[in-house]
């Protein structure tokens, strides 16, 4: 999918190392200043390595997306089929499990599209229903999530090295319009 600006596209096994280097910019960058520095350093190297996006990438069972501008990635986002925490009821649910966007394009009409081809990757997959966590205090991705027409219906842990911290589990349909 091409846009003004940027294009969507399904990750290739090239895109392992930037991929690493963006989620992981990112995931510090949004999270660095209300984590321990241990906990994210352990954190970044179990989740966001060269070898973990490779694997990531192979796995028929994960979609990843990746937005590209210049030859640069901004944006992506990963969708596989995991079973969910008991608070997920939809029918046969996917898990957006990476929805991540450079703050240089926040703002900027790139995530909606995101979400889009998001959904379109979880149809791919077998998905009728959506889901993901987000970390409670991350507002303003929980109030683009509702946008989109996720709903809160529960909670979960989400381990950032040996801190636990708190998700909101959010639902939402395939079909924004049927939410």
């Amino acid at each position: 999918m091409t846009e003004p600006g940027f294009q969507i596209r399904r990750a290739a096994p090239a895109d392992a190392a930037p991929l690493a280097e963006l989620a992981a910019r990112i995931f510090v960058e949004t999270f660095g200043a209300d984590t321990a520095p241990d906990d994210m350093a352990a954190h970044v190297a179990k989740s966001y390595g060269v070898r973990q996006q490779s694997e990531e990438i192979a796995n028929p069972g994960v979609i990843t997306l990746v937005v590209e501008t210049d030859g640069a990635l901004v944006a992506f986002a990963q969708i596989r089929r995991v079973p969910p925490p008991d608070c997920v009821t939809g029918a046969d649910p996917a898990e957006i499990g990476r929805f991540y966007v450079d703050r240089s394009w926040q703002g900027r009409g790139l995530a909606p599209r995101l979400m889009a081809a998001a959904r379109e990757a979880a149809r791919e997959l077998g998905g009728r229903s959506l889901w993901l966590g987000v970390w409670e205090r991350n507002h303003r991705a929980i109030a683009f999530y509702e946008k989109c027409g996720f709903r809160d219906v529960g909670s979960h842990d989400y381990w950032v090295g040996s801190d636990r911290q708190t998700d909101r589990v959010m639902v939402g349909a395939l079909d924004p319009l049927s939410v």
